[in-house]
C-alpha cells in the first residue's frame, strides 16, 4: 500500500549546512515520487512506514536538527507552493 507522507525538516547547524540538505535531498528524491513543497517541506508517496522514512533521513542529520514526518489523510490546503498543485491533488 502507498502511503502519502509528508516530511519537514530544519537544519539547525550553519557548520555542514550544504552537506546535510544535499544527503536529504537526495534521500528524499531517492523514494521516487515526491514533490518539494517548500524549502524544507517535501511530500513523497512510498510503502514504507513514517517511522522507516524517519529513521533513513535521521541517519544523515546531525544532532539538533529536527525532522517530522507524517502520513497524511488525504486531505489538505495549500497556498503558492513550490511543486505543481495537480500533483498535491493526486498525491496527497
Amino acid at each position: 500500500m502507498m502511503n502519502s507522507l509528508v516530511i519537514s525538516y530544519d537544519i539547525v547547524s550553519d557548520s555542514g549546512y550544504n552537506a546535510v540538505s544535499e544527503a536529504l535531498r537526495q534521500a528524499i528524491t531517492a523514494y521516487g515520487i515526491w514533490a518539494k513543497i517548500t524549502e524544507s517541506c517535501w511530500a513523497i508517496r512510498t510503502d514504507r512506514t513514517v517511522v522507516d522514512v524517519r529513521d533513513t533521513l535521521a541517519s544523515h542529520m546531525r544532532t539538533g536538527d529536527r525532522l517530522f514526518v507524517v502520513q497524511t489523510a488525504h486531505v489538505a490546503a495549500w497556498h503558492n507552493t513550490m511543486c505543481n498543485n495537480e500533483w498535491l491533488k493526486e498525491n496527497i
